[in-house]
């Protein structure tokens, strides 16, 4: 997990004309950090802008805008991205069901989760399962 973690910040990095701006940026920052650092340990929690403010110590419009400004996305964008990359990275390496894997990234329902996956992935769990593993038609 540290590992495709660690490649998603790198793979997020980027230059803006103020200087560097993406996930690593931000870990520099403390209440930042703390943010992250719940999402990535939680992901399945049922954050929202004003629990993660609480995690942070910050309010909930302070909280948005040095996310913004520092990852370069809200902060429930990017609680999104860790689900679905966490999500993906489940169906390639367990067996679990789509109803497991939902509610192990914060998915009430595998109908919710399946049209998050397909909105955000751009195919739907099933088919992204079947590709990556190779094992062709349903």
């Amino acid at each position: 997990m540290a590992e495709v973690l660690f490649i998603e910040l790198l793979r997020q990095q980027g230059e803006d004309p103020d200087g560097v701006r993406g996930d690593l940026k931000a870990l520099t920052d403390p209440a930042l950090a703390r943010a992250l650092a719940a999402i990535h340990g939680d992901p399945a929690a049922a954050w929202t802008i004003e629990s993660l403010g609480r995690v942070a110590g910050l309010s909930r419009s302070a909280l948005a805008a040095r996310f913004a400004a520092k990852v370069g996305e809200t902060p429930m964008q990017y609680l999104t991205r860790a689900r679905m990359t966490r999500a993906a990275q489940l169906l390639l390496e367990s067996e679990g069901g789509l109803n497991e894997i939902a509610a192990r990234v914060g998915y009430r329902s595998e109908a919710s989760f399946h049209h998050a996956f397909t909105r955000f992935i751009g195919e739907t769990p099933g088919a992204f399962r079947r590709k990556q593993r190779g094992t062709g038609a349903p």
